[in-house]
């Protein structure tokens, strides 16, 4: 699909001068894409990007109202929204930016005990959670301290991706090894220094610690859930309300990023506008190889190589699944994170609006999903969904454990 795609007679935005959040992680991309090639200006919007050290902080800048939209968590709107996050402040989404990108990595002294646990278990996601079952059972026998696990935020896809693998292995997330809240660009070098032993984050910091021959990368997001949303574009609810033709203006203007970093070879410059923009501070070589392409690599899960990679529009990757919002709520609720009581049919409807990304897509004329909702993990090979504007090609979605979620 070209990404210079018409908007026809769009309404024009509201407000011409925003300030949009970010954290300094590979999946930022659309927006940087957005402003770097000229897509929010197109939409008549001068737009900076604020680029924050944690999720805490942007959190706090959409509270207070100093961002106007940020890329977010998939599940910062929903907490916020039910008071769980700071001050409790209405938000939603109505546009996923990207599907998967984050892996989970280990340091190189825990891999090497893994291996020796049982070198074939390193061949697929399951079974690497069981063979680290077996280090956090040797080392508890021999009196050894708990092993030290980081995700970047207790309202994350992370947190709960790493703790649906760790289970799958036998592994007590509660009792059997210590978790802790680390900010993305803090992972790898608290890895080296031994303070952590391993982590679930989004990239380039599983790369960084790769490269440096640090930490080993076991397995990514889709080889979990090879369907599962990662980050969203969020915005408050009454900005949404107050400013409406701006919101459209900047999901479209989101929306031809997505494009563009889905076309083939538009990664590498991605990587580029990233980090010579002053976004990232990593070389670009490990932030190219951090953006890696599920269509460009091998796409055999016993490999492990679909680490990291991340779908940016491909298989309706921008529509807000509220299936996709709903399963990781029920893993809040799983680890008792979120009380069995909220009503979350109506707080995700509040919260994540596929009505208003449909606006946009028609905008454009990309083709929406015609449903709001969907079984998560049925498909093992590739599928087509019925569209508004045509039938839309689908990658498989399964969970590692061949588990299925209807909501």
């Amino acid at each position: 699909m070209n990404s210079t795609l018409a908007n026809g007679n769009a309404p024009a935005p509201e407000l011409r001068r925003l300030t949009l959040g970010m954290l300094p992680l590979n999946d930022a991309a659309p927006l940087v894409v957005a402003l770097e090639k000229g897509y929010f200006g197109s939409e008549g919007l001068d737009v900076s990007l604020s680029v924050e050290t944690s999720w805490a902080g942007l959190r706090d800048g959409m509270q207070l109202g100093l961002l106007d939209g940020a890329q977010m968590l998939a599940l910062m709107p929903l907490a916020s929204t039910l008071g769980l996050d700071g001050r409790a402040t209405p938000m939603l989404s109505a546009m996923t930016l990207n599907l998967g990108g984050n892996a989970i990595t280990v340091s190189q002294a825990l891999y090497e005990r893994m291996l020796a646990q049982d070198p074939g278990a390193m061949q697929a996601p399951a079974t690497q959670a069981s063979a680290l079952a077996r280090v956090i059972d040797a080392r508890r026998q021999a009196g050894e301290p708990k092993l030290r696990f980081a995700n970047v935020y207790p309202f994350s896809s992370h947190r709960y991706l790493l703790r649906y693998w760790l289970a799958a292995g036998g592994i007590d997330p509660e009792n059997d090894l210590e978790l802790r809240v680390v900010p993305p660009p803090l992972m790898a070098s608290q890895l080296e220094s031994g303070r952590l032993d391993g982590y679930c984050v989004g990239e380039p910091w599983n790369r960084l610690a790769a490269s440096r021959g640090q930490g080993h990368m076991l397995c990514g997001s889709f080889d979990i859930w090879g369907g599962g949303q990662e980050k969203v574009f969020g915005v408050c609810e009454a900005w949404a309300l107050q400013y409406p033709n701006t919101h459209r203006a900047v999901l479209r203007a989101l929306l031809r990023a997505c494009v563009w970093l889905d076309e083939p070879g538009n990664r590498e410059q991605a990587a580029r506008l990233l980090c010579l923009g002053g976004y990232l501070d990593v070389s670009p070589a490990v932030v190219e190889a951090g953006l890696c392409n599920p269509q460009q690599v091998a796409g055999d899960r016993q490999t492990g190589r679909l680490a990291g990679a991340t779908l940016f529009h491909r298989h309706a990757a921008n529509f807000p699944w509220r299936s996709q919002t709903l399963w990781y709520a029920r893993q809040m609720q799983r680890w008792g994170h979120l009380a069995e009581e909220v009503d979350l049919k109506v707080a995700i409807e509040r919260c994540v609006r596929p009505d208003l990304y449909r606006q946009a897509a028609a905008d454009l004329g990309i083709s929406a999903p015609l449903v709001d909702s969907k079984v998560e993990g049925a498909h093992e090979e590739a599928w087509l969904l019925e569209g508004d504007r045509g039938d839309i090609p689908m990658r498989p979605d399964r969970f590692l454990d061949g588990s299925r979620f209807a909501p």
